[in-house]
This record gives structure tokens, C-alpha cells and sequence, in this order.
């Protein structure tokens, strides 16, 4: 049985399925599943989801990314519509700080925080160089949050 990976929650799928069983995202995106993987991108925004449903999606990454040995996971929540940071990225941001204070993750860093500049961001590429290549890197993003597992 051949098995990919979903670009969206990144559990595994059987190839061929039009739609991943964890997330219900279309499986347009998928890739093969390739050990070693180090950061995976979770579009918790994808299908304009309620705030409950797009923390069960972090939960989910977080729990799968752990499991499959992924070192950073980039969590696109958006910004809001209003121009004031919306519900999600509150409430992710909110369960975030909550699962680091409980040790289950490392490192948050806020999009607009993302660079490599500064003695911090110098210090997370030279400790995670795949970053470097990171489609946020110094864009000052305020519609993702990296988290380093």
C-alpha cells in the first residue's frame, strides 16, 4: 500500500483518497511520506473553521508532528478580517503558551518576531538551518506562528 502525507494535518494517507480521514482537507496536496522530515506548515484557517474546530487541528499537528519527529511546525492562523488579530490566532496563541508552559513544546515564535536579524532569529537559524529557507522568514507575518517542538 503506497502512503502519503497531508500537506494540511500531515497524518498519513492511503494514496488515491480524495479526502484525508483527520482533517477532511481535499487531498490535491499530498506528498509521499519521507522520514526525516523537519518542519511541516498547518493551515488552521483552511475551510473558514470555528475557533474549537481549528484547536483541535493544532492539537492534532502538535500531537502528530511530535510522534513523526518533525523539529517546527509553522501554524497559519490568519489575522482577522477587522485588522486586529482575530478569534483563531487569540485562541492559538492562548493554547500555545498554555502547552509551553506544560513542556510539550519548546519555542513560539509569533510571525512578525520571525527574522533572522536579530541575535534571537541568528541563534534559531543557526540551530535549525532548514529555516533559513522559511517562506516567512523576515516578512513580519502576523498570520503564522512557528513553534519549535
Amino acid at each position: 500500500m503506497c502512503v502519503a502525507m497531508c500537506e494540511v494535518c500531515g497524518n498519513e494517507v492511503e494514496a488515491g483518497r480524495s479526502q484525508c480521514p483527520y482533517c477532511q482537507a481535499e487531498c490535491t496536496g499530498m506528498r509521499p511520506r519521507v522520514d526525516g522530515l523537519l518542519h511541516q506548515i498547518i493551515n488552521l484557517e483552511r475551510g473558514m473553521p470555528l475557533v474549537q474546530q481549528a484547536l483541535d487541528r493544532l492539537e492534532m499537528a502538535i500531537k502528530t508532528g511530535s510522534t513523526q519527529g518533525f523539529k517546527a511546525l509553522t501554524f497559519i492562523h490568519g489575522y482577522g478580517s477587522s485588522g486586529a488579530g482575530g478569534a483563531i490566532k487569540a485562541a492559538v496563541l492562548r493554547q500555545l503558551h498554555f502547552l509551553s508552559h506544560q513542556g510539550r513544546i519548546k519555542t513560539i515564535i509569533p510571525g512578525e518576531e520571525f527574522e533572522g536579524r536579530s541575535g534571537r532569529g541568528r541563534q534559531l537559524l543557526r540551530q535549525f538551518p532548514f529555516l533559513t529557507n522559511h517562506r516567512d522568514l523576515n516578512r513580519a507575518n502576523p498570520g503564522i506562528t512557528l513553534v519549535i517542538l
